[in-house]
């Protein structure tokens, strides 16, 4: 877990980024920006504000053959080293973007490259390297007084209200690649940002195994459970495997299919499934892990808990209060209208 409220801007960098196919330039300044106190809130709220809005999804440096031939892993070691040598290894920073900028669909922008202190990751204080771009280019006004009239100026400039790319390298694992964080408002070239530019690949820790393994559980339930059982089973399974892990500290799967699967028929049923869809995954080989409850948390909000019958009636489940719908909805068959129906008990009806 991250707090960036306390970081600190060591030193920032601005350099100018073009798209090299539309024989556009880099521009690289001689100094470091000199902060003011102004100025230097609002930046902090522009490079910080989407990390605090965003999922915490780690990545980490990579490099098919060593890690050390990642060239920004080592830009970024170098000044992790020696502070000192920020914004010349600022530039290298800036024509490496600039060398992955020949798709036409690129755009130019400016680069921000700062050195912060003080920013909390995991309940421990670090420095981290931010890298951030902006490429969208809104229109405002101007007012000038000229005479007895107000002219009107349009201008065009970086709204501080979205950022369009960045990452932050928190300096910690740096023999696994660092822990990153990374953000893009612009889907289209997200591999030229992450791939290409960054060099990244998922960080496969307790917040990827807890997200992993739960959306997993969630197509068993849906490629298994559903078909074997029914769709109040379904929604029940998933109830009891986020129930579990919100409860527990630790994940161990035996104790999960035991605490889980109500069915023991369906036991051998996730263990085949699991070898032939957990690579998809990549909890394969995976039985233990510590949980993430940010990440249990996530998903309990985008797992459905409602069953939607044909008939236009939808039946929503507690997901807090499970056992409302084991002792409280029945399941069964109409000969007469040859047709299912859901049998709900209740005292009384409450306003919504």
């Amino acid at each position: 877990m991250i707090n960036l409220y306390s970081a600190q801007v060591d030193s920032l960098s601005i350099h100018k980024v073009g798209n090299k196919s539309r024989n556009e330039n880099v521009f690289l300044s001689a100094e470091p920006y000199q902060l003011t106190d102004e100025i230097t809130p609002l930046l902090k709220e522009y490079f910080f504000k989407p990390f605090r809005e965003k999922e915490e999804n780690y990545f980490q440096f990579t490099n098919e053959v060593d890690l050390e031939f990642n060239q920004l892993y080592a830009i970024v070691t170098a000044i992790f080293n020696d502070p000192a040598t920020v914004h010349e290894n600022s530039k290298k920073i800036a024509s490496l973007l600039f060398e992955q900028s020949q798709h036409p669909h690129i755009k130019s922008g400016e680069v921000y490259v700062g050195h912060f202190e003080n920013v909390v990751i995991d309940n421990e204080k670090v420095d981290a390297i931010g890298i951030f771009k902006s490429e969208i280019k809104n229109d405002f006004l101007q007012f000038e007084e000229k005479g007895s009239n107000l002219d009107v100026l349009l201008q065009q400039g970086v709204s501080l209200n979205k950022l369009d790319k960045g990452c932050i390298v928190f300096n910690v694992k740096r023999e696994e690649g660092y822990k990153i964080l990374s953000v893009d408002s612009n889907k289209y070239d997200t591999k030229y940002w992450l791939d290409h530019f960054l060099g990244v690949d998922v960080f496969e820790d307790e917040n990827f195994y807890t997200k992993k393994y739960l959306k997993f559980c969630q197509n068993f339930a849906k490629d298994v459970v559903f078909p074997a059982e029914d769709k109040k089973e379904e929604v029940m399974f998933m109830n009891r495997a986020v129930n579990h892990f919100a409860k527990n500290d630790d994940f161990e799967e035996t104790a999960f299919l035991n605490d889980v699967i109500e069915n023991p028929d369906l036991i051998p049923e996730f263990k085949h499934y699991k070898v032939e869809k957990g690579p998809k995954y990549s909890i394969e080989d995976v039985s233990e892990f510590p949980i993430a409850n940010k990440a249990v948390s996530s998903a309990r909000k985008s797992i459905k808990n409602t069953i939607s019958l044909d008939t236009n009636i939808q039946i929503k489940m507690d997901f807090i209060n499970p056992e409302s719908a084991e002792k409280f909805v029945e399941k069964g068959w109409d000969e007469e209208k040859q047709m299912y129906y859901y049998l709900v008990y209740f005292n009384k009806e409450q306003k919504a």
